[in-house]
């Protein structure tokens, strides 16, 4: 049976975003086989033939950075109580946090007394990495942060590591330390051994951003042999709004071969404003805490961003793995 081309629609992208890629799907009136053969019922169920066209999610997972601001659920303003909520109803497979995950200094009091009383809640499937205001520690850089995660943040004694999912492979970066030997090293190893189809990676300063902070060119060397590794997906934080970009090569340029960024700091932290949109950006919101729900199959990955009052603020285009 013929199978017909369609396109997802991606609303509030840019003239220099991508054309989506086309999915396929069984037209309705194929849905459904029936046929004897030798005296032998044979059946073609619709849902069957839907799931074979466009693959249900295997697993989901939560991704936001930029989380706890020195106050509690008392304060009325505090929005970290209520993206961890948020987290909570959602219920991923686990948690990524793109650095800045407790504010101002994260020192490990305040971790205790403001991280712990809302996103302390699901620490246990939570896959950290630290943002700048890790480092801002008296007690020493990352102290706090590697006192309060242990060994899920520092599984091997560094603070950047990886793990698998399914078919996929997840590379947990410090960016704070892109101009490490010993990090580059690892991770060309690291992709080297890779024996999975999908590759996403995530760390805090976003190589791409509209927003206040900008573009920041730490991540392009890591950027570059993320793209050499066909990996799919990059996730930062950083910019306190939410962003998405269409696949791109690590100069800038539009590409199918080139890999999609999310820019998503808007666990709790204030928002930022919306400075200079950088080419390529699809989408940019500012002004709205929430979460990004990510779906992956075995075969690509889409996600939402859901705001924390339950409602889905942008959806995103669906991509396959190369």
């Amino acid at each position: 049976m013929p199978l017909i081309p369609r396109t997802t629609n991606t609303s509030g992208s840019t003239p220099n975003s991508r054309t989506p890629k086309a999915r396929w799907v069984i037209p309705a009136a194929s849905a459904t086989a029936l046929a004897v053969v030798g005296g032998v019922l044979l059946w073609s169920p619709a849902d069957e033939a839907d799931a074979a066209a466009s693959p249900r999610a295997a697993f989901s997972a939560v991704a936001v950075g930029d989380i706890a601001e020195q106050c509690t659920k008392s304060d009325s303003d505090c929005a970290h109580p209520k993206t961890a909520a948020l987290v909570q109803r959602l219920d991923p497979k686990f948690v990524l946090t793109m650095g800045d995950n407790q504010y101002d200094d994260a020192r490990l009091k305040d971790f205790k007394k403001y991280y712990a009383t809302t996103w302390g809640a699901f620490k246990d499937k939570t896959k950290p990495v630290p943002g700048n205001h890790e480092t801002y520690d008296p007690a020493g850089p990352l102290k706090g942060y590697k006192s309060y995660f242990g060994s899920v943040a520092y599984p091997n004694g560094k603070s950047y590591y990886s793990f698998d999912q399914d078919n996929w492979h997840f590379i947990a970066l410090d960016s704070n330390s892109f101009d490490s030997s010993s990090q580059i090293e690892w991770l060309k190893k690291d992709l080297a051994a890779n024996s999975k189809k999908c590759v996403a990676a995530y760390w805090h300063h976003p190589l791409f951003s509209s927003g206040e902070h900008g573009n920041n060119p730490v991540g392009k060397q890591v950027w570059k042999l993320l793209e050499a590794a066909k990996a799919e997906l990059v996730l930062g934080g950083h910019d306190h709004h939410y962003e998405r970009f269409a696949p791109q090569k690590s100069n800038g340029s539009a590409s199918s071969s080139g890999i999609v960024e999310i820019l998503a700091g808007t666990g709790g932290a204030n928002p930022y404003k919306i400075e200079e949109v950088q080419p390529n950006s699809q989408k940019r919101i500012t002004n709205t805490y929430g979460v990004v729900k990510l779906d992956f199959t075995d075969t690509g990955f889409s996600w939402k961003l859901i705001g924390t009052d339950g409602s889905t603020k942008d959806t995103s285009p669906s991509y396959s793995c190369r």
